[in-house]
């Protein structure tokens, strides 16, 4: 999330030269932030608990398996686009670790949440 921030704050702070790549950055970034902000504030308040009818352990896995894929397409477009300006380099670089992140965050929750289950059937 932190790395996230970094990207997205480096970009926000550095002229542009393209518009549509660096706002697609920005805008998967911050819809990023907010939907690990969602599942971070329904595990800590167990909304899980209360509701259900939804599948969390796949949402979860839903969402980071879209943005991850999101993220990737736009720091490839944002370091293509960078034009060796520092700031733009420095959103790119934070986007690939972010997307590095993600992936290790999408193996944990799969891991966590699906095969601890089947391992204790």
């Amino acid at each position: 999330q932190i790395a996230l921030l970094i990207g997205f704050i480096s970009v926000n702070n550095s002229p542009w030269t393209d518009y549509s790549a660096y706002s697609f950055f920005q805008i998967v970034t911050m819809c990023d932030l907010v939907m690990i902000l969602f599942f971070y504030i329904t595990h800590v308040f167990r909304i899980y608990r209360k509701l259900t009818c939804v599948s969390w352990p796949l949402a979860e896995f839903l969402h980071y398996l879209i943005g991850t894929i999101l993220l990737l397409i736009g720091s490839i477009v944002a370091a293509a686009k960078s034009y060796n300006l520092t700031g733009l380099v420095a959103g790119a670089t934070f986007g690939f670790l972010a997307t590095i992140l993600c992936i290790l965050s999408m193996w944990s929750s799969y891991k966590v949440s699906c095969i601890t289950q089947s391992t204790s059937k």
